[in-house]
């Protein structure tokens, strides 16, 4: 039986996943600081509004106006789409305070209580019938109590995918860090694409890799990517040696 894929709408990306992301699959999008993680989530949720695909996008670091802006930055009109009921966005990074906050419809008051903030998102996700996904980022769900982070994956990943959602989960990491954040979080999702900034030979080189995506095949390269005023480009058939810094092409098998 063949399986649905979700376009990420991410020229390149699809190529390196086989054809997209399976249908309901959660992804746990991880990174250090600067990797693109945000710009890639949005970027996923804007080409499925594109495609007439509502979404749901659920801020916990960044006050829902300015993520607005930053998504315009790139010419992603978020309001519009919010205006007609094709996307909603959460915002668990206010907890209400400000005068801003008023004028958000989908307000998660106490982002640490995972029953309201998973209360408030499937409220969203039910009135724009989503079938998009991001949250930006799960890391504050467990910075502070790093033993429950598996379980809070699993039960958004449980809800979401059970709502028929497709759904990236930015996570953070420190720069060079190896593991993908939180114990056992990667067990606890379908897939993982780890974005990567480096210094190598003095200058800053972005790539990125598949660590796993259930449900499909995908490249085992590491690929560069660049990120342009349109948003994040990769190129399927470069491969990124992060020892030398060199771009070459990928070898035929």
């Amino acid at each position: 039986m063949s399986v649905e894929k979700v376009s990420t709408g991410i020229p390149g990306m699809d190529d390196v996943l086989n054809g997209g992301i399976p249908e309901r699959n959660a992804v746990l999008l991880t990174g250090g600081p600067g990797t693109g993680k945000t710009i890639f989530s949005q970027q996923f949720i804007w080409s499925g509004l594109e495609e007439g695909e509502p979404g749901v996008f659920v801020t916990l670091e960044e006050h829902p106006v300015q993520v607005r802006k930053n998504a315009e930055g790139f010419g992603w009109n978020f309001r519009e789409y919010e205006q007609e009921g094709m996307l909603a966005v959460v915002d668990a990074f206010t907890a209400g305070i400000g005068k801003a906050s008023e004028y958000e419809k989908y307000v998660v008051k106490d982002p640490t209580d995972i029953s309201e903030l998973t209360g408030v998102i499937r409220r969203a996700v039910e009135d724009v019938d989503a079938k998009r996904v991001a949250i930006d980022s799960v890391t504050p769900l467990y910075m502070d109590k790093p033993s429950v982070a598996r379980r809070i994956m699993f039960r958004l990943k449980r809800m979401l995918a059970g709502l028929g959602c497709t759904t990236i989960l930015v996570n953070q990491i420190a720069a060079h860090e190896r593991g993908f954040g939180g114990p056992g979080v990667e067990h606890a999702v379908d897939g993982i694409i780890r974005l990567d900034l480096d210094e190598v030979g003095g200058r800053l080189w972005r790539s990125l890799i598949v660590w796993k995506m259930r449900g499909t095949a995908h490249s085992m390269y590491r690929h560069p990517f660049e990120i342009s005023d349109e948003g994040i480009r990769v190129d399927p058939d470069k491969v990124f040696d992060k020892s030398s810094g060199q771009v070459r092409e990928i070898p035929e098998e």
